[in-house]
């Protein structure tokens, strides 16, 4: 019985092609040890795929492979939270100045829902200013970056592995889009590419160890998928 990539619901199929592609990749680079939608044990994060690589006499190596199937997938991901947080204070900054000057030119936007006059809400949406409406968007986006798209620089920073790699179809590959430090795999013509070399990350034996373990308990339940084992089962056997 073949043993299928392990799929989330709703996923494509190009991305689960670059797992696929993925998976290949890393074993035919000697990772031995490799699974697709590994939980990582440092963080909150789940990975794509995962590897580890043993060698007689050289150090052991885990990888992370993130696939990003188009560009909104991987910005989502890819926030870097210094220049994001500068440019919301700076962006905050515009808000107060235009909202200061908005009250003095449009003093009729003041609600009334205070008792007292200081305290009364401006309605600054009334007026359509495109300034101040784009600020407000810009704003919204990059709060909606900053606290559920640092996926990238978390990994990197928690040190969940040596290498961490970016997965993608070689049209969409632009080198200021990727995040610093990781290597990038481009997909051209079924196979994968490096466009990109990682930089090195050190971490401790153990962390390499436990990333193992994750990726062992990741294959043991696409195996169980795949020939159908279920809990029940398990629990029965381990009566007998």
């Amino acid at each position: 019985m073949d043993t299928p990539v392990v799929t989330r619901r709703a996923e494509t199929e190009a991305h689960l092609r670059l797992k696929r592609l993925a998976l290949l990749w890393a074993q035919a680079h000697g990772y031995t040890a490799c699974a697709a939608e590994v939980t990582l044990p440092q963080c909150r994060y789940r990975a794509d795929v995962a590897a580890y690589r043993s060698r007689l006499r050289e150090q052991t190596v885990t990888a992370i492979f993130e696939c990003k199937q188009a560009l909104p997938d991987l910005r989502r991901d890819n926030c870097e939270t210094a220049a994001t947080r500068e440019r919301l204070r700076s962006l905050r900054r515009r808000r107060d100045v235009l909202e200061k000057h908005l009250r003095v030119h449009y003093p009729t936007l003041r609600t009334g829902d205070s008792l007292f006059a200081e305290y009364d809400s401006h309605d600054f949406d009334a007026i359509g200013h495109r300034g101040y409406r784009r600020v407000l968007r810009e704003s919204a986006a990059l709060e909606n970056r900053l606290f559920g798209g640092t996926k990238f620089e978390c990994l990197a920073r928690y040190r969940c592995a040596n290498l961490f790699f970016i997965v993608l179809p070689n049209e969409l590959f632009r080198e200021t889009e990727m995040p610093a430090g990781w290597g990038v795999l481009v997909e051209m013509n079924g196979t994968l590419d490096l466009a990109r070399k990682p930089e090195w990350r050190d971490n401790a034996a153990q962390a390499r160890i436990r990333l193992l373990q994750r990726i062992a308990m990741a294959g043991t339940r696409q195996f169980n998928r795949a020939f159908a084992i279920t809990r029940d089962e398990i629990a029965a056997n381990s009566l007998v």
